[in-house]
């Protein structure tokens, strides 16, 4: 059971990594980030909320280890810190941010509450 589950966060890691990695314009508009001038800002989403979720999520496959899923959990935890920090902070879309920090607060919960004894 916690195999299948640390999978499917896995595929699900590989899954919002996709958009991000393939559609970054799409990303920008769902994320309400504006455009520039400058394309820079899809290269920074194709990096840092593409390529970088895609390959930790195919990474923990291939790694099948409880240390590696304690890692993403570990990765998802600072996204949702850093998300309800700017819930305080920022005055974002509540809804939405609080939508993407709670999946994320759920993913690192899981991932870490179900592996991190196992890693040991």
């Amino acid at each position: 059971m916690i195999t299948t589950l640390n999978v499917i966060a896995a595929l699900l890691t590989i899954g919002f990594g996709l958009f991000g990695f393939l559609a970054p314009a799409h990303t920008a508009n769902a994320l309400d980030l504006a455009p520039t001038n400058s394309t820079m800002g899809l290269s920074e989403l194709r990096a840092s909320v593409g390529g970088l979720f895609v390959v930790s999520g195919i990474a923990v496959i291939w790694l099948n280890s409880p240390m590696a899923y304690t890692m993403l959990g570990i990765v998802y935890a600072g996204a949702a810190l850093g998300r309800f920090l700017s819930l305080a902070l920022d005055n974002p879309p509540f809804l939405k941010a609080a939508t993407f920090g709670g999946i994320e607060l759920v993913l690192a919960t899981w991932l870490i509450a179900a592996n991190f004894n196992r890693a040991a």
